[in-house]
């Protein structure tokens, strides 16, 4: 085992001279001019897109997080003031209630087998020992052998983990977490077989997984959890598979919204339309999006990714919990326009959405302070 991780991927990259050369002035211009201040504006997000210069942008705010919002944004004003939790409304009284904690990738790290029992110590609490416990699984399972984790102008490297990883990334002391989000950019690094062994092993522990699907009528439904007499439903969409080729026919494996279309200004929801549809219908008290989506390394969503966001509350998703950025991004206390509560006895109240945009990575493969600050979230249910 190596002594210590590398602060940034840039310390893993396999490429030749003459280009590691050329990406040194780049970033030193960078450094220089400032370019790279705020996001870049036409970058692409999905690694299936992205050009040679876009790569260069990556690999520079992967050691260089870009700390604001786009340029002539509202956003980054916006997320640092709407910053208030909603109230209960008056005369509220408890008959049910879920506790509901959730946190952010879980991505292989070098020595992970050593770990298990004691990685989630002084953390435990605020996870496992609330009703419905919920992660990223970003590191698929696999019976193969792994190769390097190195990148390259190419192809990004397998992310996944031998079962003894896994063993100590699912849980603490026979707490396991509760639900587990499937859908990500690696979900096919090792084929096939890498995705049936991830869905095998969970469902033998007892975890439900999102994203991801065992047939092909499940891909419009949302999953859904029933603890205390409250019914939560989840819809969830990763952004793309890095450009990994699905094998013909299982496309509906999983779950893929191209948030990060170049070529669309908008965004085709359809997709977690029809699964919101789908837990409206069977009565669910809660909605939660879960989220595989977002630009790595900057500190603040795109206003598109806002934009879809807000769309889905507009639907009647509740909660949206976002990974893949690895790092924080803000928190917002959502309320739609003209979405009132019903009037009654307990007056008439706004409806509030949690939208967390990124929870940075629990576990990271790398050690820069920036990679490896994380947030775990916690919410009641009443």
């Amino acid at each position: 085992m190596k002594s210590k991780l590398p602060a940034t991927p840039m310390e893993t990259l396999s490429i030749s001279g003459v280009l590691r050369a050329i990406i040194k002035i780049i970033h030193s211009s960078a450094d220089v001019f400032r370019f790279w201040k705020y996001p870049s504006k036409n970058a692409a997000g999905d690694f299936e897109e992205m050009t040679l210069m876009d790569k260069m942008y990556w690999g520079y705010k992967s050691k260089h997080p870009i700390i604001h919002a786009e340029k002539h944004s509202p956003t980054e004003t916006l997320l640092k003031t709407n910053r208030s939790s909603p109230p209960l409304p008056a005369g509220f009284e408890k008959t049910h209630t879920v506790t509901f904690s959730a946190v952010g990738d879980l991505i292989k790290v070098e020595g992970l087998e050593n770990s298990k029992d004691t990685m989630y110590e002084d953390v435990a609490d605020l996870i496992f020992d609330k009703d419905i416990s919920y992660a990223n699984l970003e590191s698929q399972l696999t019976g193969q052998d792994i190769g390097a984790y190195t990148f390259s102008e190419k192809e990004t490297p397998p992310l996944c983990c031998t079962e003894e990883e896994y063993d100590a990334l699912k849980g603490h002391k026979g707490k396991r977490f509760t639900v587990m989000h499937t859908a990500c950019n690696h979900t096919f690094d090792m084929g096939l077989e890498g995705l049936e062994t991830t869905l095998e092993q969970l469902e033998a522990d007892n975890i439900l997984d999102l994203g991801t699907n065992r047939a092909p009528a499940d891909r419009r439904k949302g999953r859904i959890i029933e603890k205390n007499g409250i019914k939560i439903g989840f819809v969830s969409a990763t952004y793309g598979l890095n450009g990994k080729k699905v094998p013909e026919g299982k496309d509906y494996m999983v779950n893929v919204v191209k948030f990060f279309n170049k070529k669309e200004p908008g965004t085709d929801l359809t997709l977690l339309k029809d699964q919101i549809s789908y837990c409206k219908a069977r009565g669910c008290d809660i909605i939660i999006a879960s989220l595989h989506w977002g630009y790595e390394y900057e500190f603040f969503p795109r206003q598109k990714q806002v934009k879809a966001a807000r769309e889905l509350v507009g639907e009647g998703v509740d909660v949206v919990v976002s990974h893949h950025p690895h790092v924080l991004q803000p928190m917002e206390f959502y309320r739609p326009p003209g979405d009132a509560g019903d009037a009654g006895d307990t007056g008439n109240v706004e409806r509030t959405a949690v939208i967390a945009y990124s929870l940075g990575n629990l576990t990271s493969s790398y050690s820069a302070p920036h990679l490896v600050l994380s947030a775990i979230l916690n919410l009641t249910v009443a």
